[in-house]
């Protein structure tokens, strides 16, 4: 079950920032921000869409799908104020 595996680094508080880094280290290669962004993000309507789904209807489950998704928000926002400050890391180098 890959919630399990991703349960050991939601308990590794560097574990969103090396995350961001390798999304950011894609950005600096080139890549879409917004595609990054899309990759990164879980939308509300598909946690929402799990959440209610029957087939998911352990508990432990829903609580694993709860903290990947604040995982995953966390991992956005470190990736987006990596994104802002790109302009003025460029001037001081």
């Amino acid at each position: 079950m890959p919630l399990l595996t991703a349960n050991r680094d939601l308990s590794d508080p560097l574990a969103p920032r090396r995350e961001a880094a390798m999304f950011y280290g894609l950005f600096l290669r080139g890549h879409n921000v917004e595609s990054l962004r899309r990759d990164i993000d879980v939308p509300m309507e598909l946690l929402k869409k799990w959440l209610h789904g029957r087939q998911y209807d352990d508990d432990n489950f829903r609580d694993n799908l709860k903290q990947l998704y604040h995982y995953r928000k966390q991992v956005l926002a470190i990736f987006d104020q990596l994104v802002l400050n790109e302009p003025r890391r460029a001037r001081v180098q």
